[in-house]
């Protein structure tokens, strides 16, 4: 999701994605700092903000 949002910001740097910048750091942070990421920590970010990111792509894919 990081990768393909990263790649999506280089087209359209104004993506209508919320966040979609922290996508992008959080991929980053997963990938070079796992030794210091805390499962509850990404866990809650999945619980928090996935719908919403979920639901703003559909629109995208939709020409919403």
């Amino acid at each position: 999701m990081g990768e393909a949002m990263n790649q999506a910001l280089k087209i359209n740097p104004n993506i209508p994605i919320t966040a979609a910048r922290k996508v992008v750091d959080t991929r980053n942070f997963v990938i070079h700092a796992y030794d210091s990421l805390k499962p509850d920590i990404l866990w809650g970010i999945v619980i928090n903000h996935m719908l919403l990111l979920k639901q703003e792509i559909e629109a995208l894919l939709n020409g919403e």
